[in-house]
Order: structure tokens, then C-alpha cells, then sequence
């Protein structure tokens, strides 16, 4: 007890004569320090004291006039949190936001206004392809970006099974088919033969039938052979599944021309992916977005967005190119920002949307 007095004693007299012989200017900068601490302390009654940018500065100006060993005394804040705000300060002073040119130009204005809002309904590789399709090479994860700023989430992606694989590096000796269903506005059911190159993805819509027969079946693969013409000797393979229309007489016809007949496993319609993503593709971009009145409605409308898919719509697997064009040039993303360098052409009834360069 005796030594803890003695202790409190000498300890309250050496801080006594520190105050004494300290410099009047540290003192002043000590009295200013807690004068506005308390002007602090007075403005939020409860609550841990919020110190402003005012406050911060204020308090950063008296720590220039004062020693630094001396800053735990005199402020309520630790040495590093003055420090830290002095840091923030220079941050702040170097951010170069008025400089003219600080790199590459947004390009998110032009995307928003030439795709986001026209195409609600693109994912960002999407509009991605398209960009590259007119010869501005931008970045997928960039695009991403600009349509999650604008509220519209990315389509999504799936990873591939084996035969995905298999498809991939055997696509372009193969040539798959199907049946696409649509309903009419009378509730009329039809069908559409669709045969579609891997390789390439150059879709062949063979015929419209309300009521197709195994004949019928076998003259639209005859169509198809003729359509081919030279191309049909780089074929190998023709891949459909087990619908009763695909007859023998219907395997004939290719195996004649040297293809090889593969049949799909029952509900196994990954093993015909690619024929059943463009039946997908079909639906999500033409036959669910209108009404079909009859069979020669749905003929006219499959023509037209023939011509869409094969001379203009992107592919992933051709780096962004239609079936139709073996090349496309480039240009910078920049030029984008010159207003009326692309042109929307509504084609397929107004559905869809092609951007070609002005002239």
C-alpha cells in the first residue's frame, strides 16, 4: 500500500514538471486539440465520438505543431489513425479525375444503348458475339459487367457432358437431325425437319409438315444431299434418334454417300447436343416470341431467320463468325463511341435485330 502512494506520488510530480518546463506552443496545440474534441463530444451525446472530414483535418494541421512522441497525449486518436487519414488525403489529391484521357473510353454507354436495352433478352456472350461479329474485340467478362451494372443477368453456361467432347473434336464430320414441334394459333401441330453441320453450324431446314410420313422423311434427306452438293465427302457421320419417321429407306440415303448411321440412346438427347441446342435456340428466339398462323406462316418465318443464322447470327465455336462468313474484320472497341457508326435492322418480322456498319 506504502509503495503504491509512493509510486502515485512521484509519478504525478514528474508529469507536474513535464507540464512546467513544456513549450507554450505545445501547450496551446494541447488546449486547441481538446477544445474541439469537446465541440465533438457535443455534437453526439451517445455513441462513439464520428469524426468528419473537418474534424480529420483540423486535428491533422495541430499534429504538423506538436512532436510525434507527444501525439498519444495530446489526441484522442492513435498516431496511426492520424496517419491514416493523411493518406486518405493524398489518395484523394492523386486520383487523376480530371485528366482528359485516363485510358481506353467506357465503353459502356454504347453497349447499354446498342444491345442491352434493344435485347433484353441477350446473355452477355450474346451481345459478346455480336460485338465480335461486327469487329469490336471486347471481352466477355467486360460485357458481363455492363449488364450486371444495368440489371440484366448473363445467360448461363453449362458445362459439357463426354459427348459434348466428342462432338467437338469429330463436329465437323458430322451432320445431326431432328424434329422441332410447333403449335399454331388454332392449336394445329407441326413438324420441322432440321438438319444442322457441326462443324460449321450452317442450319438446313428441310421441310414443314403437318402430318409427316417416312416418305416424306426420306425426299427431304434426298433435298438435303443435294443441297450439300461438294461438301457432303468431308460428312462421316449422321446422328438422329430413334423416332419411327427415321426408317430404314431414310438411313439408305446417307449410307449410300458413305456416311455412317448413328442412332441416339433412348432420352439421351445430349448424345445429339448441338441439334438440340439450335431446336432451343429456334424457340428462344423466334417460335416463343410469335404466333404462328398455318403452315405456310411457319414456313415464310423459318425461311427468313434461315438467312439470319447462316449469313449474320455469332457462333462461340467459329470465334464469333455466321456459318456463311469464313472471315470478319477487326476494328477498336473505341469507334463505338462515335454516334451512327452501326445500324439496327430489324429482320425475322422485327423479332430480332442485326447491326451492320453504316455506309
Amino acid at each position: 500500500m506504502l509503495l503504491s502512494l509512493v509510486y502515485q506520488f512521484l509519478r504525478n510530480l514528474f508529469g507536474l514538471l513535464t507540464i512546467l518546463v513544456r513549450a507554450d506552443l505545445s501547450k496551446d496545440v494541447e488546449l486547441l486539440v481538446l477544445r474541439h474534441e469537446n465541440q465533438v463530444l457535443r455534437r453526439q451525446l451517445d455513441g462513439r465520438p464520428q469524426w468528419d472530414h473537418a474534424d480529420r483535418l483540423w486535428l491533422a494541421a495541430l499534429s504538423r505543431l506538436a512532436c510525434r512522441h507527444q501525439w498519444t497525449k495530446i489526441f484522442p486518436v492513435t498516431p496511426a489513425t492520424i496517419l491514416r487519414w493523411h493518406r486518405h488525403l493524398v489518395a484523394r489529391k492523386w486520383t487523376f479525375t480530371d485528366r482528359r484521357y485516363p485510358g481506353r473510353p467506357r465503353t459502356r454507354q454504347p453497349v447499354k444503348r446498342l444491345m442491352a436495352r434493344e435485347n433484353p433478352t441477350w446473355g452477355h456472350r450474346r451481345i459478346q458475339g455480336e460485338l465480335a461479329r461486327l469487329g469490336y474485340p471486347i471481352a466477355a467478362s467486360t460485357v458481363w459487367e455492363i449488364l450486371h451494372t444495368a440489371g440484366i443477368d448473363p445467360a448461363p453456361r453449362r458445362a459439357g457432358p463426354t459427348w459434348r467432347q466428342f462432338l467437338t473434336t469429330q463436329a465437323h464430320v458430322i451432320v445431326a437431325c431432328d424434329f422441332l414441334v410447333v403449335e399454331t394459333m388454332m392449336l394445329k401441330r407441326l413438324y420441322v425437319l432440321v438438319f444442322i453441320e457441326d462443324g460449321t453450324r450452317r442450319l438446313h431446314l428441310a421441310g414443314v409438315a403437318a402430318h409427316p410420313t417416312g416418305a416424306w422423311t426420306v425426299q427431304q434427306a434426298r433435298n438435303l444431299m443435294m443441297d450439300l452438293g461438294d461438301r457432303i465427302s468431308g460428312l462421316r457421320f449422321v446422328i438422329h434418334d430413334r423416332d419411327p419417321l427415321f426408317t430404314s429407306a431414310f438411313r439408305e440415303v446417307f449410307t449410300s454417300e458413305g456416311l455412317r448411321d448413328i442412332t441416339t440412346l433412348p432420352r439421351t438427347p445430349r448424345m445429339n447436343a448441338i441439334c438440340e441446342r439450335v431446336i432451343g435456340t429456334l424457340r428462344r428466339e423466334l417460335l416463343d416470341r410469335i404466333l404462328i398462323l398455318n403452315e405456310r406462316h411457319l414456313t415464310l418465318v423459318l425461311q427468313e431467320y434461315l438467312i439470319h443464322y447462316n449469313g449474320h447470327r455469332p457462333h462461340q465455336s467459329r470465334h464469333q463468325r455466321p456459318p456463311d462468313i469464313a472471315t470478319q474484320p477487326a476494328r477498336d472497341v473505341t469507334d463505338l463511341n462515335d454516334q451512327g457508326i452501326v445500324r439496327r435492322k430489324p429482320v425475322v418480322t422485327g423479332t430480332i435485330n442485326e447491326y451492320h456498319h453504316a455506309a
